[in-house]
């Protein structure tokens, strides 16, 4: 499929042919909800722990004799019945990462990046190269393309210096090279301003 593209300007700078089996394949949402799942399970850092009756600092002496007391036996005051004592069955820190295999994982991506040219939210530019790293000139550039909302853009294998200074002070504005490109970080934004070396590099990815 033939998309037009446009510089920063938003002026006409020709078109590009769009692979079909990457930007046209079926979207597949319960591959996405894997993928972003996958991609949120690696993110959790797992650190949360409760302690043992081991690790709880305390006397060892019992509260009250074995017998005669008419209460429950107790061995501890560092027991789990107790105020202050440890925890049974608590959470121990370990990794939340869980396996996706690496078809899923691609047409995950494909979908993600199909869904965005089906929804009319796909927007493909020249070059993302910028004469300075002043914000205010990259936020003149975003009002002359029409993105009022979020957007993520997608540059070739580099990202331009003066962009990724520029993009810092811009809330929902994010930047990634193409190996970066996922479909959480996708689909989180509403819009996708891809570049030519971008394109380029995906299709050789993904096909």
């Amino acid at each position: 499929m033939k998309v037009k593209v446009t510089n920063l300007d938003n002026k006409a700078a020709g078109e590009i042919e769009l692979a079909d089996a990457v930007f046209g394949a079926p979207v597949r949402a319960d591959l996405m909800h894997r993928t972003v799942r996958w991609q949120l399970a690696k993110r959790q850092a797992g650190t949360h722990k409760t302690k043992t009756v081991g690790e709880i600092s305390g006397s060892t002496r019992k509260p009250w004799k074995q017998k005669g007391t008419g209460r429950a036996r107790a061995s501890s005051l560092r027991s789990p019945q107790f105020r202050g004592g440890s925890v049974i069955f608590g959470p121990r820190p370990r990794s939340h990462a869980h396996k996706l295999p690496k078809k899923v994982r691609a047409m995950a991506l494909r979908s993600a990046l199909s869904s965005k040219q089906a929804e009319g939210k796909l927007i493909v530019v020249n070059s993302a190269a910028l004469k300075n790293s002043k914000t205010s000139a990259l936020t003149k550039h975003l009002a002359k393309l029409k993105l009022t909302t979020t957007v993520l853009l997608i540059d070739g294998a580099e990202i331009d210096g003066n962009l990724s200074r520029a993009a810092r002070n811009i809330p929902g504005f994010d930047v990634l090279p193409s190996q970066g490109a996922n479909v959480y970080d996708i689909l989180r934004r509403d819009t996708l301003v891809l570049t030519k070396n971008a394109i380029e590099l995906l299709e050789a990815r993904l096909t």
